[in-house]
């Protein structure tokens, strides 16, 4: 058996210009946030516990907890509403095709019955109010002539709305049924976001032009603004209020984030300006806030979530991450709990077990990444740019990186694991040998070449090809010797991996098969692995040379016992949307995966 011990999140999907809605729940304390296709549900008390729904078939823009706490409205880009449980195995109430286009912003009235969202459509109709159980409408929307990026809900009778976007204006309606009252045309450039104080006294809107207006919301007439002197100096993306009406938090694009004193007269003044950690980079431009309970939470541009506390504002933040993009390798350093995980965009995350997110390896060359292993000491790598990289580990940072020109595009990377300077390299036609940075042959095996392993030891390389074959050589100083060919795959080899002991080599096809070979006889010692309905994309073995794990593009994780029958394996059903990437034991009973959905998970096994 399986289980899922720990999960590491994936950070919120950012767009750059553009702020991002997060949202929460009070009673649990946790953040709701979109990532990809995915929504993801994070307790802050408990990070390791993640929740994630993933059943849009497009990417996800917005989601938000109903006021009971029990139903979650996410909405994509297809403009499709989905009002699923956020127990018992995320249920589906209800979905429902509410805009033309992707919606940016969803809303629920105070006694959880309707759902306002607004986004961009076709013709007039860019925001949508509608009962949650049935989807009639309640009202009309007119007064807008470009995409709607928010929408707020008055959470007190008589019920508003107000909604505001990319021209200029915030309008207001009176309902329900839902009707037009007027428009407020108070800022110079696009309305990021809108929102109702919890009281139902005031709502206040932020804007690119760096201006924060707070209106009366019965009658919707404004009352004052945000003071300029000491106010923020680029676009303003988004704003939460404090649970007592009293203080609001805006975050924007110069980096920072302002906590305001809000007085009965509607105007604010700056309490606190927060500062971002981190290297003020684009990257660290604040894109969402919100602010639940005793947390003031920012989310950057990177996708770096960090937690202030509102009680004492000089108190650090504590910050955590992920992946924003397919994380498509994970390598696990000897002997220390500590995981990488690297996605294609050129991130390299570190994990603690039983921790968590415990920074980002900062390279000086950001290259993308497409191959990696790490050894104790030194991470290998290589992108699209016929370059490998080799980057000293200090601790939990990097050293300066140092590369070598191969000549054409690597392919699959392999590090002898007894003497780490040396490396092998596939390449469309061929191997390249290297030795620290030094290339020492580039041999052109006259077959397409899919992917290469080198033994522990560095006397021996298999080389899979295009036709499903595996050519075994033997390494004497530079040069190559073939000793054998292995014919078992039907389709193109994916990966092939050595035991640790290197006395089996395990090999997978884009066929959906599997095969454990023995080393010495390269007869088949474990055969009729055929569970997969897809590609194979990665292998791992154990350190006890017991146990082969395969993951593969239909989502699963299958773990197999070299001593017992391929029948009698352990599956793992869905252990990432999208297809699993990358997959490495940690210990004899600990595997951790990682896939398309951004996130690094922990499976115990235990002995059936």
């Amino acid at each position: 058996m399986a289980q899922l011990s720990e999960t590491y999140g994936c950070a919120p999907s950012t767009e750059r210009g553009r702020g991002i809605l997060i949202s929460g729940d009070v009673k649990s304390n946790s953040l709701v946030y979109c990532n990809g296709r995915s929504v993801i549900i994070l307790y802050l008390d408990r990070p390791l516990e993640i929740s994630v729904y993933g059943e849009h078939a497009y990417p996800v823009t917005v989601a938000r907890f109903s006021p009971n706490g029990e139903w979650i409205a996410s909405a994509d880009v297809s403009g499709i509403v989905r009002i699923w449980g956020k127990n018992n195995e995320h249920v589906l109430k209800n979905e429902f095709k509410v805009l033309s286009g992707r919606i940016d912003d969803l809303q629920w009235s105070p006694d959880s019955q309707r759902i306002v969202a607004s986004g961009d459509g076709k013709g007039k109709s860019f925001v949508r109010a509608f009962m949650w159980d049935s989807g009639t409408n309640v009202g009309e929307f007119d007064g807008h002539s470009r995409r709607v990026l928010s929408c707020a809900f008055k959470p007190t009778r008589p019920f508003r709305i107000v909604t505001c976007g990319e021209d200029f204006m915030v309008n207001f309606y009176e309902g329900p049924p839902f009707k037009f009252k007027h428009s407020l045309r108070e800022h110079s450039n696009f309305v990021n976001c809108v929102r109702f104080s919890p009281d139902g006294s005031k709502f206040i809107s932020v804007s690119s032009d760096k201006k924060g207006i707070l209106y009366d919301a019965k009658s919707g007439e404004k009352m004052g603004e945000l003071s300029p002197e000491d106010g923020h100096k680029g676009s303003i993306y988004a704003v939460s209020w404090s649970p007592d009406s009293k203080q609001v938090l805006t975050v924007s694009a110069d980096k920072s984030a302002k906590v305001w004193e809000i007085a009965e007269d509607g105007s604010g003044k700056v309490k606190k300006t927060l500062s971002s950690p981190g290297s003020g980079g684009v990257e660290d431009m604040l894109v969402g806030c919100l602010w639940q309970n005793d947390h003031l939470v920012t989310v950057s541009l990177g996708g770096t979530i960090s937690l202030f506390s509102a009680g004492d504002l000089e108190k650090s933040p504590l910050s955590f991450s992920g992946h924003l993009k397919s994380v498509s390798s994970l390598a696990v350093l000897p002997g220390q709990n500590v995981v990488l995980s690297s996605s294609y965009d050129g991130v390299i995350v570190r994990w603690i077990q039983g921790v968590g997110y415990s920074g980002k390896l900062e390279r000086k060359e950001n290259a993308q990444i497409k191959c990696f292993s790490a050894t104790e000491g030194e991470i290998v790598s290589s992108a699209f740019d016929n370059k490998v990289w080799r980057i000293p580990l200090l601790g939990d940072q990097c050293g300066d990186a140092e590369a070598v020109d191969i000549g054409s595009q690597p392919k699959d990377l392999s590090i002898a694991q007894l003497s780490p300077e040396l490396a092998l390299v596939s390449t469309d036609s061929g191997v390249v040998m290297l030795r620290g940075l030094k290339v020492v042959s580039t041999i052109d095996l006259g077959f397409a070449v899919a992917a290469c392993a080198i033994s522990p030891d560095g006397t021996e390389a298999i080389v899979g090809g295009q036709d499903g074959k595996l050519h075994v050589y033997s390494i004497n100083g530079d040069t190559l010797t073939e000793e054998a060919t292995l014919e078992k795959h039907r389709g193109p080899i994916t990966v092939i991996r050595y035991s640790t002991d290197a006395s089996m080599f395990a090999s997978g096809d884009s066929n959906r098969e599997a095969v454990v070979w023995d080393h010495v006889s390269r007869e088949v010692k474990l055969k009729n692995m055929l569970y997969h309905s897809a590609r194979i994309n990665c292998l791992a073995w154990s350190p006890d040379n017991t146990m082969v794990a395969t993951g593969s593009l239909d989502t699963c994780v299958i773990i197999y016992d070299i001593s017992k029958p391929a029948s009698s394996r352990v599956t793992i059903k869905g252990a990432h949307l999208g297809g699993v990437y990358g997959l490495a034991f940690t210990d004899n009973c600990s595997i951790v995966s990682s896939g398309e959905d951004a996130c690094v998970r922990l499976w115990k096994l235990t002995p059936q």
